[in-house]
């Protein structure tokens, strides 16, 4: 009752799920990912002990094909489970049940050196679900990793997807010191849990993601000379907040701004929000 794509970026340093289904809050059940590790998917009836098991057995150097065997070896209820793996090296394996319901199935490749993705759904309205993520998965490359699982999820979903209807959808993506402030691996943990079209709500989520939480790159930070911090000032306190540290803090822009109680940069789409502008 779910489709998803398990997946290491090409550069070898990010993995990830994308996940959609006619199932309530399918983002508490089906994904994990550990940085430097691997992630995995589990579905059909799934066993979430795959998700915690299966991890350690990758952190302690299996391959995904061998973590997903002894999952599947060690489940009396296997015939009825689904699961995608990809370890820390990019390898990746897919099971389905011979009793998950039709259509399901999967297929697994690389999609560089480094990348390798499992993608894999069960009561489906086709193969073409997965056939339609696959090519969009290896027609986007020059796509940011989490755009990209969205991409090829999108695809899935546009293709027929779960043939029950929608409900939610999910997006985990880890990465060594990508989370909060650079204090965890946590890039992306976004979910769509009960809604008429989830993946394209998902989309709309990984925007704010990227506002809210991911740090500025070089490229987007404009220096904050004495001009500037002058008007910054004003604004904020014409915005109502006694000085422009106030009004980042407030407004949780804390990612996009310099840290630092004089700001040495901000970030261009935030500097365009504070003077009225559109986010």
């Amino acid at each position: 009752m779910t489709f998803s794509i398990v997946a290491r970026s090409d550069d070898g340093e990010s993995w990830g799920i994308a996940v959609a289904s006619k199932f309530l809050a399918v983002g508490s059940a089906v994904p994990a990912a550990a940085a430097g590790v691997g992630a995995i998917a589990t579905q059909a009836d799934a066993n979430l002990a795959y998700k915690y098991v299966g991890l350690a057995h990758l952190d302690e150097g299996a391959t995904a094909q061998v973590a997903l065997d002894r999952l599947v070896e060690e489940d009396e209820g296997r015939d009825h489970r689904q699961a995608g793996i990809v370890d820390s090296d990019g390898n990746a394996a897919t099971f389905t049940g011979p009793e998950c319901f039709a259509w399901a199935g999967g297929v697994t490749g690389r999609s560089g050196e480094s990348g390798g993705y499992a993608i894999q759904g069960n009561i489906l309205t086709g193969p073409e679900v997965v056939e339609a993520m696959e090519t969009t998965w290896l027609g986007s490359a020059d796509l940011p990793f989490e755009r990209r699982l969205h991409a090829a999820l999108a695809a899935g979903d546009a293709a027929g997807g779960d043939q029950r209807g929608r409900q939610s959808a999910a997006l985990l993506v880890v990465r060594d010191g990508a989370g909060y402030g650079g204090n965890d691996d946590v890039a992306v943990d976004l979910r769509v849990d009960d809604h008429p079209d989830p993946v394209t709500e998902l989309a709309r989520l990984i925007d704010l993601n990227e506002l809210y939480l991911t740090a500025s790159t070089p490229e987007e930070q404009v220096p904050v000379d004495d001009t500037l911090m002058a008007e910054l000032e004003a604004l904020a306190k014409a915005a109502g907040k006694d000085s422009f540290h106030m009004w980042v803090g407030s407004e949780n822009y804390e990612m996009r701004v310099d840290s630092g109680a004089r700001p040495a940069w901000i970030d261009r789409r935030i500097l365009d929000i504070i003077r009225g502008g559109t986010s």
